[in-house]
């Protein structure tokens, strides 16, 4: 058996020294990383921290940040408003708008939506894509291939975004379930075609078309692309609808659902939308100091 005590003094010299070197090593290190730590530290400003606590923690990128540290950082400083999100509760907006020193007025809610209708069968294609199978790619390439320039490309960048799994893609056309939508904004920054918009949750109609195009452009590349015909605003009994850009606008605050717009387009790209499960309200944010 190995025994101690024929263990030398030298020995026991070496292996004190060892462990002393070891143990001098490990205390050398423990200073560096307390100094490294101390002089590197990041100060996060308390009240990042508790408007952090606050939003909803999506990260969707609706508001325009990476996520919702982002967001946060910028609501501190001043540089963003809360109505750019569309996620958080409105009981959480309350608390930040505490913290941010700023009024709070309640709005309608918001959800998304396709101005377009063209589908494959309304609308022809220039060429047969092959490349990478997302909008953004096919838009690089010519303005994508779509006849209709200002047309859904149909690969779904909106729905692959979507946090929700609002989106569906059916004959290359997006359409959102309006009952899944929290209106976050995420597919509006991801389209290359700018063709999704909010509108308010209660709106019996939405115009499904972006083209300002006129006439004769317009029927010569989509089946079912607005014309700018006008009829639908002299229709209107309640002055709901004006032209802009050969397109049809709505004011929603006179509107009162009556569709007599949708039975007098020739073109049938006033849609109309349920109104049943969209009645709840979210808050918007005045950016204005309390009194």
């Amino acid at each position: 058996m190995f025994n101690l005590l024929e263990i030398t003094s030298d020995t026991w010299t070496t292996v004190g020294i060892v462990a002393a070197i070891f143990a001098g090593s490990a205390l050398l290190i423990a200073i560096l990383i307390l100094v490294v730590g101390k002089v590197f530290k990041v100060n996060v400003d308390e009240k990042i921290t508790k408007i952090l606590e606050n939003l909803a923690g999506a990260n969707c990128g609706g508001c325009g940040c990476s996520g919702c540290s982002g967001f946060a950082a910028k609501l501190a400083s001043g540089d963003a408003s809360l109505g750019d999100c569309h996620v958080t509760s409105p009981e959480k907006k309350e608390e930040i708008a505490k913290l941010l020193g700023v009024e709070i007025t309640h709005e309608e809610r918001t959800v998304a939506v396709v101005k377009c209708h063209g589908g494959a069968e309304n609308c022809g294609e220039n060429f047969e894509y092959k490349g990478n199978p997302t909008c953004a790619a096919c838009n690089s390439l010519l303005g994508g291939n779509k006849m209709c320039t200002f047309g859904c490309l149909g690969c779904g960048d909106c729905k692959v975004v979507c946090p929700e799994k609002a989106i569906e893609v059916t004959d290359k056309l997006a359409e959102v379930d309006p009952d899944k939508c929290i209106s976050c904004g995420a597919c509006i920054n991801t389209c290359p075609k700018h063709i999704i918009e909010r509108i308010p949750a209660s709106a019996p109609v939405y115009v499904a078309c972006s083209s300002p195009c006129r006439a004769k452009e317009v029927m010569s590349v989509c089946k079912v692309g607005c014309i700018g015909c006008g009829k639908c605003a002299r229709t209107c009994p309640h002055g709901a609808i004006t032209m802009k850009d050969n397109l049809p606008v709505f004011d929603y605050t006179k509107c009162t659902g009556c569709l007599k717009c949708v039975e007098a387009c020739p073109r049938n790209i006033i849609l109309k939308r349920g109104v049943a499960t969209i009645e709840s309200d979210a808050p918007a944010v005045q950016q204005q100091e309390n009194a």
